[in-house]
């Protein structure tokens, strides 16, 4: 420890507490009372001298860190996912918690969890959930952490499923363009690592539509890049689409562009449906139908995580129901 390091030891003289009133207050502990006036004088003194927790001893008394680690791709949080985690970090922060992405590469589900485990977060929240089996929850479970959760369709052993449904954005866009007559479809499935846990399962999504009738679907590899789109957009004719469904609405708006640079009309070659219902859907030309998936709230995921750590009864995380936006691009 360097010799000017600040210690809990200094806090406490500063505001005329002992060190376990600093503990109880720094650490957010609810289970001893601890009036507001004293919490504001030990914050005050804290921040006076820069004092910051050391979070390993925290972790060594507690058996687990304040940590809710979330393990997901970065390239897999776009701007709807961005949005929401952003939210959830802040409702985190709220009740004590401090929310870290972590995009780590593992073989398997088990050497993934063994990895976080090594971090003793109070929590683990997936983003998707194929990086959770029901071995791996237990390698979790057995390191102290207090509570596993994905967003899933599919129930796991031991893991609390936020519900999020992507096989049904599939199923919706596809039932829209069969519904206005197309039978040819294509589907953007993007090149970039961590997308395909959620590409595939709206693709397939769309082909169980597709299998009710005489409509095919076209598996179509592309990069979030304007070469790869006009790469795509140039082999249409090729193809003989009638439609598209793009994975969701920033690949859309780029395919969309490169379409009508090839000289192809929207909707009139080409019917274009994204997923997301992101703001710059309205903002192209001709404005994109996209599908709607709704996130569970943060403050009720918060309250979930928060509840379960605690020993609460734990309040139902209510279905996220898709929802079809129709507009001109279709």
């Amino acid at each position: 420890m360097a010799a000017n390091s600040v210690t809990s030891a200094d806090v406490a003289r500063l505001a005329g507490v002992s060190r376990a009133t600093v503990s109880f207050v720094l650490n957010n502990t609810q289970t001893h009372r601890v009036s507001e006036a004293t919490r504001t004088r030990v914050r005050e003194a804290a921040q006076q001298l820069g004092y910051v927790p050391h979070a390993a001893a925290r972790t060594l008394r507690a058996g687990h860190s304040n940590l809710v680690l979330i393990p997901a791709s970065v390239s897999a949080v776009g701007h709807l996912a961005s949005a929401w985690l952003d939210a959830l970090h802040s409702a985190l922060d709220e009740r004590g918690y401090t929310a870290v992405l972590h995009a780590g590469r593992y073989t398997d589900a088990s050497a993934g969890a063994r990895a976080w485990a090594e971090l003793r977060p109070a929590a683990v929240l997936a983003m998707d959930d194929d990086c959770l089996t029901a071995e791996a929850g237990r390698i979790l479970r057995r390191a102290g952490v207090a509570t596993v959760l994905a967003l899933s369709a599919r129930p796991v052993e031991g893991v609390y499923a936020l519900p999020l449904d992507h096989a049904r954005v599939g199923e919706l866009a596809a039932e829209h363009l069969l519904a206005r007559g197309r039978r040819r479809i294509g589907v953007v499935m993007p090149r970039e690592r961590g997308l395909d846990t959620f590409a595939r399962p709206r693709l397939e999504g769309a082909r169980a539509v597709a299998a009710r009738s005489t409509a095919t679907v076209t598996e179509l590899p592309m990069s979030y890049t304007r070469e790869s789109a006009a790469e795509l957009a140039a082999a249409w004719g090729d193809l003989g689409l009638d439609a598209v469904f793009a994975y969701n609405d920033e690949y859309a708006a780029l395919l969309l562009h490169a379409l009508q640079g090839a000289g192809l009309t929207v909707p009139g070659d080409v019917a274009v449906v994204g997923a997301d219902d992101l703001v710059s859907a309205t903002l192209q030309n001709p404005p994109l139908t996209t599908v709607r998936l709704p996130f569970v709230p943060p403050a009720l995921v918060a309250e979930i995580i928060d509840a379960q750590i605690n020993g609460r009864d734990v309040p139902e995380a209510p279905p996220a129901e898709a929802v079809l936006i129709p507009r001109a691009s279709s």
